[in-house]
């Protein structure tokens, strides 16, 4: 992985921690991701016309792929509301995350990347971290917990939420192949901003979409540029690196989350989180090198 796929994947993930934790400290989470859209979007269309970009519509094949990835990053948040909404965090944030699993073997099967033993190594290491983070003590039953029943609608959910981003991964990893990833990103916002749209047209959402925007109007604003970075660096480092090493890198942001945690929320730093966060940097380390 070169090291500027590696900067930017690691740029992306910082910037993806600091947009969840404006999520976590507002009001309605559903309605501020959409406003964190809007504001994002906003200032992506008023940003374009002075790249050096030519303005082209995507063809027909690339915008099927920025379909299914709008698509699949707006079921993976609603399915992983659905989880959330009877499920523990501890169960569905791991089980949400499988989609690194998938997503290696999507890349070798579908898009022929290769892996070496030591990227692959960084792989295991990255998932065992994001695991450990949400684990209440050190046990292999702890560990299995998350999967002990299959049955559970939050399980359900949870385990679809992250086959689904997988899906959508690697329709992005395709597209940024023949498409300027600065369109593809934009377009993607688009059809993202399009699809929570017509999920908030729903009348309960009408008095809540004000309320939020006048109790964190400050917030929406910040929050513009800070996803337009996290998206924008990720998929440009998307395009220099295979996607099973790329989405894997990403989850660094859990470790930002938890210095994020300890020194502005003030919230306790279990040697778990902190054991945990050594395994993702350890795994981010080997797959750089790999």
């Amino acid at each position: 992985m070169s090291n500027a796929a590696f900067t930017l994947i690691v740029i992306s993930a910082v910037m993806h921690a600091l947009w969840n934790l404006l999520v976590k400290r507002s009001r309605n989470k559903t309605v501020f991701i959409w406003w964190m859209f809007v504001a994002s979007f906003a200032l992506f269309t008023a940003v374009l016309p002075f790249t050096s970009e030519a303005i082209l519509l995507p063809d027909r094949t690339t915008a099927i792929l920025i379909t299914i990835g709008a698509v699949c990053y707006v079921l993976y948040h609603l399915l992983n509301g659905r989880a959330y909404q009877t499920g523990d965090l501890s169960v569905v944030y791991p089980l949400s995350q499988t989609s690194m699993i998938y997503v290696p073997i999507w890349g070798i099967a579908l898009l022929g990347e290769h892996l070496t033993l030591v990227g692959i190594t960084g792989i295991l290491l990255v998932i065992f971290g994001t695991l450990l983070v949400q684990m209440r003590q050190l046990s292999l039953a702890e560990l299995a917990r998350p999967f002990r029943d299959l049955r559970s609608p939050a399980v359900r959910a949870s385990l679809s939420a992250g086959f689904i981003y997988s899906i959508g991964s690697i329709a992005e990893k395709t597209g940024v192949r023949h498409y300027t990833p600065l369109l593809f990103t934009y377009f993607l916002v688009f059809c993202m901003l399009l699809l929570m749209t017509m999920n908030l047209a729903r009348p309960k959402y009408r008095v809540l979409i004000r309320e939020e925007l006048e109790a964190n109007w400050r917030p929406i604003l910040w929050s513009g540029p800070i996803v337009m970075a996290s998206f924008l660096t990720f998929r440009y480092g998307l395009n220099l690196a295979p996607v099973g090493y790329a989405v894997p890198v990403r989850q660094v942001s859990i470790m930002i989350g938890v210095i994020i945690g300890i020194m502005f929320l003030r919230e306790s730093f279990g040697r778990i989180r902190i054991l945990s966060a050594l395994f993702i940097v350890a795994g981010a380390v080997l797959i750089r090198f790999g």
